[in-house]
Protein backbone atom coordinates (compact mmCIF):
# COMPACT_ATOMS: atom_id res chain seq x y z
CA UNK A 1 0.00 0.00 0.00
CA UNK A 2 1.11 3.56 -0.59
CA UNK A 3 2.70 5.44 2.33
CA UNK A 4 0.24 7.66 4.24
CA UNK A 5 1.84 10.88 2.98
CA UNK A 6 1.68 9.79 -0.67
CA UNK A 7 -1.89 8.54 -0.14
CA UNK A 8 -2.88 11.92 1.34
CA UNK A 9 -1.21 13.72 -1.53
CA UNK A 10 -3.05 11.50 -3.97
CA UNK A 11 -6.37 12.18 -2.28
CA UNK A 12 -5.65 15.91 -2.27
CA UNK A 13 -4.74 15.77 -5.93
CA UNK A 14 -7.92 13.85 -6.74
CA UNK A 15 -9.97 16.29 -4.67
CA UNK A 16 -8.40 19.24 -6.47
CA UNK A 17 -9.16 17.58 -9.79
CA UNK A 18 -12.80 17.07 -8.77
CA UNK A 19 -13.06 20.68 -7.63
CA UNK A 20 -11.53 21.89 -10.88
CA UNK A 21 -13.97 19.79 -12.89
CA UNK A 22 -16.88 21.11 -10.85
CA UNK A 23 -15.71 24.70 -11.32
CA UNK A 24 -15.38 24.16 -15.06
CA UNK A 25 -18.94 22.88 -15.27
CA UNK A 26 -20.42 25.51 -12.91
CA UNK A 27 -23.06 27.78 -14.42
CA UNK A 28 -22.42 31.49 -14.77
CA UNK A 29 -23.98 33.29 -11.80
CA UNK A 30 -25.20 36.84 -12.38
CA UNK A 31 -25.33 38.36 -8.90
CA UNK A 32 -28.30 40.69 -8.63
CA UNK A 33 -29.45 39.32 -12.03
CA UNK A 34 -27.21 41.90 -13.72
CA UNK A 35 -27.62 41.73 -17.48
CA UNK A 36 -30.32 39.05 -17.30
CA UNK A 37 -33.40 39.56 -19.49
CA UNK A 38 -36.25 37.91 -17.61
CA UNK A 39 -39.05 38.73 -20.06
CA UNK A 40 -40.17 40.97 -22.90
CA UNK A 41 -42.21 44.10 -22.25
CA UNK A 42 -44.03 46.84 -24.13
CA UNK A 43 -44.24 49.17 -21.14
CA UNK A 44 -40.99 51.13 -20.94
CA UNK A 45 -37.42 51.50 -22.14
CA UNK A 46 -34.75 52.11 -19.51
CA UNK A 47 -31.26 53.06 -20.63
CA UNK A 48 -31.76 51.76 -24.15
CA UNK A 49 -29.45 53.39 -26.68
CA UNK A 50 -31.05 56.35 -28.48
CA UNK A 51 -34.27 55.92 -26.48
CA UNK A 52 -33.56 57.03 -22.92
CA UNK A 53 -36.55 56.48 -20.64
CA UNK A 54 -39.87 56.17 -22.41
CA UNK A 55 -43.32 54.96 -21.36
CA UNK A 56 -44.99 53.08 -24.20
CA UNK A 57 -42.88 55.09 -26.64
CA UNK A 58 -43.30 58.56 -25.11
CA UNK A 59 -40.27 60.36 -23.68
CA UNK A 60 -40.58 61.04 -19.95
CA UNK A 61 -39.37 64.60 -20.53
CA UNK A 62 -42.46 65.28 -22.66
CA UNK A 63 -44.82 63.49 -20.29
CA UNK A 64 -43.48 65.40 -17.26
CA UNK A 65 -43.40 68.86 -18.86
CA UNK A 66 -46.41 68.73 -21.19
CA UNK A 67 -48.71 66.15 -19.61
CA UNK A 68 -50.03 65.18 -16.19
CA UNK A 69 -49.78 62.15 -13.96
CA UNK A 70 -53.36 61.16 -14.80
CA UNK A 71 -52.43 61.07 -18.49
CA UNK A 72 -49.36 58.97 -17.68
CA UNK A 73 -51.36 56.56 -15.51
CA UNK A 74 -53.91 56.15 -18.32
CA UNK A 75 -51.07 55.53 -20.76
CA UNK A 76 -49.47 52.86 -18.59
CA UNK A 77 -52.68 51.12 -17.56
CA UNK A 78 -54.73 51.46 -20.76
CA UNK A 79 -52.04 51.71 -23.42
CA UNK A 80 -52.77 55.19 -24.80
CA UNK A 81 -52.86 58.85 -23.84
CA UNK A 82 -56.45 59.91 -23.08
CA UNK A 83 -58.53 62.37 -25.06
CA UNK A 84 -59.91 65.44 -23.26
CA UNK A 85 -63.17 63.63 -22.57
CA UNK A 86 -61.40 60.51 -21.35
CA UNK A 87 -59.10 62.56 -19.12
CA UNK A 88 -62.01 64.33 -17.41
CA UNK A 89 -63.68 61.00 -16.76
CA UNK A 90 -60.42 59.44 -15.58
CA UNK A 91 -59.70 62.26 -13.11
CA UNK A 92 -63.23 61.95 -11.74
CA UNK A 93 -62.85 58.18 -11.33
CA UNK A 94 -59.50 58.51 -9.52
CA UNK A 95 -61.05 61.22 -7.30
CA UNK A 96 -63.82 58.85 -6.19
CA UNK A 97 -61.17 56.23 -5.42
CA UNK A 98 -59.66 58.60 -2.85
CA UNK A 99 -62.57 57.81 -0.52
CA UNK A 100 -61.56 55.50 2.34
CA UNK A 101 -63.72 52.89 4.08
CA UNK A 102 -64.24 53.53 7.79
CA UNK A 103 -62.39 50.28 8.56
CA UNK A 104 -59.27 51.54 6.77
CA UNK A 105 -59.40 54.83 8.67
CA UNK A 106 -59.69 52.90 11.93
CA UNK A 107 -56.69 50.77 10.99
CA UNK A 108 -54.66 53.88 10.15
CA UNK A 109 -55.50 55.34 13.55
CA UNK A 110 -54.47 52.12 15.30
CA UNK A 111 -51.17 51.98 13.42
CA UNK A 112 -48.54 53.58 15.71
CA UNK A 113 -47.39 57.09 14.99
CA UNK A 114 -43.86 55.77 15.38
CA UNK A 115 -44.31 53.39 12.43
CA UNK A 116 -42.57 54.03 9.15
CA UNK A 117 -45.14 55.42 6.70
CA UNK A 118 -44.21 52.72 4.19
CA UNK A 119 -45.28 50.12 6.75
CA UNK A 120 -48.49 52.09 7.14
CA UNK A 121 -49.21 51.93 3.41
CA UNK A 122 -48.36 48.24 3.30
CA UNK A 123 -50.83 47.65 6.13
CA UNK A 124 -53.46 49.89 4.57
CA UNK A 125 -53.15 47.98 1.31
CA UNK A 126 -53.68 44.67 3.11
CA UNK A 127 -56.69 45.97 5.02
CA UNK A 128 -58.31 47.29 1.85
CA UNK A 129 -57.62 43.94 0.22
CA UNK A 130 -59.67 42.16 2.89
CA UNK A 131 -62.55 44.60 2.44
CA UNK A 132 -62.51 44.65 -1.36
CA UNK A 133 -60.87 41.35 -2.35
CA UNK A 134 -59.94 40.62 -5.93
CA UNK A 135 -62.60 38.33 -7.33
CA UNK A 136 -60.86 37.27 -10.56
CA UNK A 137 -57.13 37.01 -11.24
CA UNK A 138 -57.05 38.85 -14.58
CA UNK A 139 -55.14 41.67 -16.24
CA UNK A 140 -58.28 43.82 -16.29
CA UNK A 141 -58.75 43.30 -12.57
CA UNK A 142 -55.17 44.42 -11.89
CA UNK A 143 -55.80 47.68 -13.75
CA UNK A 144 -59.10 48.31 -11.94
CA UNK A 145 -57.66 47.71 -8.48
CA UNK A 146 -54.57 49.77 -9.28
CA UNK A 147 -56.77 52.80 -9.94
CA UNK A 148 -58.50 52.18 -6.63
CA UNK A 149 -55.13 52.03 -4.89
CA UNK A 150 -53.70 55.14 -6.58
CA UNK A 151 -56.59 57.13 -5.17
CA UNK A 152 -56.72 55.47 -1.75
CA UNK A 153 -52.95 55.53 -1.18
CA UNK A 154 -53.04 59.31 -1.71
CA UNK A 155 -55.60 59.61 1.08
CA UNK A 156 -54.02 56.99 3.36
CA UNK A 157 -50.74 58.91 3.52
CA UNK A 158 -52.44 62.17 4.44
CA UNK A 159 -54.96 60.62 6.86
CA UNK A 160 -52.31 58.80 8.88
CA UNK A 161 -49.94 61.80 8.85
CA UNK A 162 -52.58 64.29 10.00
CA UNK A 163 -54.00 61.98 12.66
CA UNK A 164 -50.67 61.07 14.26
CA UNK A 165 -48.74 64.31 13.70
CA UNK A 166 -51.50 66.89 14.17
CA UNK A 167 -54.27 65.04 16.02
CA UNK A 168 -56.93 65.60 13.38
CA UNK A 169 -59.11 63.35 11.26
CA UNK A 170 -59.27 64.56 7.68
CA UNK A 171 -61.96 64.00 5.08
CA UNK A 172 -60.48 62.54 1.88
CA UNK A 173 -60.62 64.91 -1.09
CA UNK A 174 -62.89 63.46 -3.78
CA UNK A 175 -63.25 66.64 -5.82
CA UNK A 176 -63.17 65.56 -9.50
CA UNK A 177 -61.59 68.89 -10.45
CA UNK A 178 -58.51 68.19 -8.34
CA UNK A 179 -55.64 66.21 -9.77
CA UNK A 180 -53.83 63.63 -7.67
CA UNK A 181 -51.07 66.18 -6.99
CA UNK A 182 -53.51 68.93 -5.97
CA UNK A 183 -55.54 66.59 -3.77
CA UNK A 184 -52.40 65.32 -2.07
CA UNK A 185 -51.16 68.82 -1.22
CA UNK A 186 -54.59 69.93 0.00
CA UNK A 187 -55.08 66.87 2.18
CA UNK A 188 -51.53 67.04 3.50
CA UNK A 189 -51.47 70.72 4.48
CA UNK A 190 -55.11 71.24 5.50
CA UNK A 191 -54.73 75.02 5.14
CA UNK A 192 -57.79 75.65 2.93
CA UNK A 193 -55.53 77.19 0.30
CA UNK A 194 -55.18 76.49 -3.40
CA UNK A 195 -51.82 74.77 -3.82
CA UNK A 196 -48.96 76.87 -5.14
CA UNK A 197 -48.87 76.23 -8.92
CA UNK A 198 -45.15 75.41 -8.96
CA UNK A 199 -45.47 73.06 -6.00
CA UNK A 200 -48.42 71.33 -7.63
CA UNK A 201 -46.52 71.00 -10.91
CA UNK A 202 -43.49 69.64 -9.03
CA UNK A 203 -45.52 66.94 -7.30
CA UNK A 204 -47.35 66.12 -10.53
CA UNK A 205 -44.11 65.89 -12.54
CA UNK A 206 -42.54 63.72 -9.84
CA UNK A 207 -45.47 61.31 -10.07
CA UNK A 208 -44.83 61.06 -13.81
CA UNK A 209 -41.09 60.53 -13.38
CA UNK A 210 -41.50 57.86 -10.70
CA UNK A 211 -44.38 56.02 -12.39
CA UNK A 212 -42.46 53.26 -14.15
CA UNK A 213 -38.92 51.91 -14.48
CA UNK A 214 -38.91 48.48 -16.10
CA UNK A 215 -37.92 45.56 -13.84
CA UNK A 216 -36.67 47.58 -10.90
CA UNK A 217 -36.50 45.54 -7.70
CA UNK A 218 -40.04 46.33 -6.52
CA UNK A 219 -41.54 45.70 -9.95
CA UNK A 220 -39.72 42.38 -10.29
CA UNK A 221 -40.93 41.46 -6.80
CA UNK A 222 -44.51 42.31 -7.79
CA UNK A 223 -44.25 40.26 -10.98
CA UNK A 224 -42.79 37.33 -9.04
CA UNK A 225 -45.75 37.36 -6.65
CA UNK A 226 -48.18 37.79 -9.54
CA UNK A 227 -46.59 34.87 -11.39
CA UNK A 228 -47.85 32.53 -8.64
CA UNK A 229 -51.40 33.68 -9.52
CA UNK A 230 -51.70 35.39 -6.16
CA UNK A 231 -54.05 38.36 -5.84
CA UNK A 232 -53.16 41.93 -6.82
CA UNK A 233 -53.12 43.28 -3.25
CA UNK A 234 -50.48 40.68 -2.36
CA UNK A 235 -48.38 41.72 -5.34
CA UNK A 236 -48.55 45.36 -4.27
CA UNK A 237 -47.71 44.68 -0.63
CA UNK A 238 -44.69 42.75 -1.91
CA UNK A 239 -43.69 45.75 -4.02
CA UNK A 240 -44.16 48.23 -1.16
CA UNK A 241 -41.94 46.18 1.12
CA UNK A 242 -39.26 46.11 -1.56
CA UNK A 243 -39.51 49.82 -2.39
CA UNK A 244 -39.09 50.62 1.31
CA UNK A 245 -35.38 49.74 1.20
CA UNK A 246 -32.83 52.60 1.12
CA UNK A 247 -31.16 51.11 -1.95
CA UNK A 248 -34.43 51.50 -3.86
CA UNK A 249 -37.24 53.95 -3.12
CA UNK A 250 -35.98 55.01 0.28
CA UNK A 251 -32.98 56.75 -1.26
CA UNK A 252 -34.70 60.14 -1.58
CA UNK A 253 -35.35 60.16 2.18
CA UNK A 254 -31.70 59.26 2.85
CA UNK A 255 -30.58 62.14 0.61
CA UNK A 256 -32.67 64.63 2.58
CA UNK A 257 -31.32 63.36 5.90
CA UNK A 258 -27.82 64.01 4.53
CA UNK A 259 -28.65 67.49 3.20
CA UNK A 260 -30.77 68.83 6.05
CA UNK A 261 -28.09 69.60 8.68
CA UNK A 262 -25.73 71.25 6.16
CA UNK A 263 -25.53 75.06 6.27
CA UNK A 264 -23.22 75.91 3.36
CA UNK A 265 -21.85 74.38 0.19
CA UNK A 266 -18.32 74.45 1.67
CA UNK A 267 -19.50 72.50 4.71
CA UNK A 268 -21.21 70.03 2.39
CA UNK A 269 -18.04 69.50 0.36
CA UNK A 270 -15.93 68.97 3.48
CA UNK A 271 -18.37 66.42 4.88
CA UNK A 272 -18.62 64.70 1.51
CA UNK A 273 -14.83 64.30 1.38
CA UNK A 274 -14.91 62.74 4.85
CA UNK A 275 -17.63 60.31 3.81
CA UNK A 276 -15.79 59.39 0.62
CA UNK A 277 -12.52 58.85 2.51
CA UNK A 278 -14.38 56.53 4.87
CA UNK A 279 -15.82 54.73 1.82
CA UNK A 280 -19.37 55.53 2.91
CA UNK A 281 -22.18 55.08 0.42
CA UNK A 282 -23.45 58.45 -0.84
CA UNK A 283 -27.17 58.12 -1.49
CA UNK A 284 -28.67 59.63 -4.63
CA UNK A 285 -25.74 58.78 -6.90
CA UNK A 286 -25.09 56.01 -9.35
CA UNK A 287 -27.53 53.65 -11.01
CA UNK A 288 -27.42 50.05 -12.14
CA UNK A 289 -28.62 50.99 -15.63
CA UNK A 290 -27.65 54.63 -16.19
CA UNK A 291 -23.87 54.96 -16.25
CA UNK A 292 -23.77 58.47 -17.72
CA UNK A 293 -26.63 60.11 -15.89
CA UNK A 294 -30.28 59.48 -15.09
CA UNK A 295 -32.57 61.30 -17.56
CA UNK A 296 -35.04 62.00 -14.75
CA UNK A 297 -32.43 63.97 -12.84
CA UNK A 298 -32.46 66.91 -15.26
CA UNK A 299 -36.19 67.41 -14.71
CA UNK A 300 -35.95 67.16 -10.93
CA UNK A 301 -32.94 69.48 -10.89
CA UNK A 302 -34.78 72.12 -12.91
CA UNK A 303 -37.78 71.93 -10.57
CA UNK A 304 -35.59 72.21 -7.48
CA UNK A 305 -33.85 75.27 -8.93
CA UNK A 306 -37.17 76.95 -9.80
CA UNK A 307 -38.45 76.32 -6.29
CA UNK A 308 -35.26 77.76 -4.80
CA UNK A 309 -35.69 81.01 -6.73
CA UNK A 310 -39.05 81.83 -5.16
CA UNK A 311 -39.19 84.45 -2.36
CA UNK A 312 -39.68 81.62 0.16
CA UNK A 313 -37.33 79.22 -1.64
CA UNK A 314 -34.15 77.60 -0.40
CA UNK A 315 -31.30 78.77 -2.66
CA UNK A 316 -28.85 77.51 -0.02
CA UNK A 317 -30.27 73.99 -0.30
CA UNK A 318 -30.02 74.06 -4.07
CA UNK A 319 -26.44 75.39 -3.92
CA UNK A 320 -25.46 72.66 -1.45
CA UNK A 321 -27.03 70.00 -3.68
CA UNK A 322 -25.30 71.32 -6.77
CA UNK A 323 -21.89 71.40 -5.04
CA UNK A 324 -22.30 67.79 -3.94
CA UNK A 325 -23.30 66.82 -7.48
CA UNK A 326 -20.20 68.52 -8.94
CA UNK A 327 -17.84 66.90 -6.45
CA UNK A 328 -19.27 63.44 -7.07
CA UNK A 329 -18.94 63.89 -10.83
CA UNK A 330 -15.41 65.28 -10.58
CA UNK A 331 -13.94 62.89 -8.07
CA UNK A 332 -15.96 59.69 -8.42
CA UNK A 333 -17.42 60.03 -11.92
CA UNK A 334 -20.77 59.23 -10.41
CA UNK A 335 -23.91 61.02 -11.53
CA UNK A 336 -27.00 62.03 -9.62
CA UNK A 337 -30.01 59.79 -10.04
CA UNK A 338 -33.69 60.75 -9.80
CA UNK A 339 -33.70 60.64 -6.01
CA UNK A 340 -31.02 63.29 -5.45
CA UNK A 341 -32.80 66.47 -6.57
CA UNK A 342 -36.21 64.95 -5.82
CA UNK A 343 -35.28 65.32 -2.15
CA UNK A 344 -34.69 69.08 -2.25
CA UNK A 345 -37.67 69.58 -4.56
CA UNK A 346 -40.06 67.73 -2.24
CA UNK A 347 -38.62 69.52 0.80
CA UNK A 348 -39.27 72.93 -0.78
CA UNK A 349 -42.86 71.88 -1.44
CA UNK A 350 -43.34 71.42 2.30
CA UNK A 351 -43.55 67.62 2.12
CA UNK A 352 -42.21 65.89 5.26
CA UNK A 353 -39.19 63.71 4.56
CA UNK A 354 -40.89 60.59 5.92
CA UNK A 355 -43.55 60.90 3.19
CA UNK A 356 -41.15 61.02 0.22
CA UNK A 357 -41.19 57.27 -0.42
CA UNK A 358 -44.93 56.79 0.23
CA UNK A 359 -45.58 59.42 -2.45
CA UNK A 360 -43.38 57.29 -4.71
CA UNK A 361 -45.83 54.41 -4.04
CA UNK A 362 -48.79 56.45 -5.31
CA UNK A 363 -46.97 56.96 -8.57
CA UNK A 364 -45.31 53.56 -9.06
CA UNK A 365 -48.56 51.68 -8.45
CA UNK A 366 -49.43 52.50 -12.06
CA UNK A 367 -46.20 50.93 -13.30
CA UNK A 368 -46.47 47.93 -10.99
CA UNK A 369 -49.99 47.28 -12.23
CA UNK A 370 -48.98 47.54 -15.87
CA UNK A 371 -46.37 44.85 -15.23
CA UNK A 372 -48.71 42.62 -13.25
CA UNK A 373 -51.24 42.88 -16.09
CA UNK A 374 -48.51 41.99 -18.58
CA UNK A 375 -47.38 39.05 -16.42
CA UNK A 376 -50.90 37.70 -16.12
CA UNK A 377 -51.50 37.98 -19.86
CA UNK A 378 -48.65 35.57 -20.61
CA UNK A 379 -47.81 33.96 -17.30
CA UNK A 380 -45.10 31.55 -16.34
CA UNK A 381 -44.10 31.28 -12.71
CA UNK A 382 -40.82 33.08 -12.02
CA UNK A 383 -38.46 30.59 -10.44
CA UNK A 384 -34.72 31.13 -11.04
CA UNK A 385 -32.09 28.71 -9.73
CA UNK A 386 -28.97 29.11 -7.62
CA UNK A 387 -25.59 27.39 -7.93
CA UNK A 388 -24.95 25.26 -4.84
CA UNK A 389 -21.57 25.60 -3.13
CA UNK A 390 -22.45 24.18 0.28
CA UNK A 391 -21.23 21.01 2.03
CA UNK A 392 -20.95 17.72 0.15
CA UNK A 393 -23.41 14.96 1.16
CA UNK A 394 -22.95 14.13 4.86
CA UNK A 395 -23.86 11.20 7.09
CA UNK A 396 -26.57 11.96 9.63
CA UNK A 397 -25.16 11.77 13.19
CA UNK A 398 -27.45 10.74 16.04
CA UNK A 399 -28.07 13.49 18.60
CA UNK A 400 -26.20 11.77 21.46
CA UNK A 401 -23.07 11.32 19.32
CA UNK A 402 -22.75 14.86 17.97
CA UNK A 403 -19.87 17.11 18.91
CA UNK A 404 -20.19 20.86 19.10
CA UNK A 405 -18.94 22.39 15.85
CA UNK A 406 -17.69 25.92 15.18
CA UNK A 407 -20.50 28.28 14.22
CA UNK A 408 -21.16 27.91 10.51
CA UNK A 409 -20.80 30.90 8.23
CA UNK A 410 -24.24 31.53 6.73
Amino acid sequence: PAPPLLLARGMASASAAVQAAQAASAPTVQKGLVGVYADVTSISTVGKADAGLTYRGYAIEDLASRGTFEETAHLLLHGSLPTERQLRAYKAALALHRALPAEVCAALELTPGSAHPMDVLRTGCSVLGTLEPEEEITSASAVSIAERLIGSFTSMICYWHNFHRHGRRIVPNVNPEDSTAAAFLKMLKQDDKTPDPLEQHTVDASLVLYAEHDLAASTFAARTTASTMSDFFSAITTAIGTLRGPLHGGANEAVMHFLEPLATADEAEALLHQRLAAKNLIMGFGHRIYKNGDPRNNVFKSLSKQLSQRPNGRPDLYEISERIEHVMEREKRMYANADFYAASAYHQCGIPTELFTPLFVVSRTSGWAAHVAEQRANNRIIRPSSHYEGPAPRVFVELAKREEAPKAKL
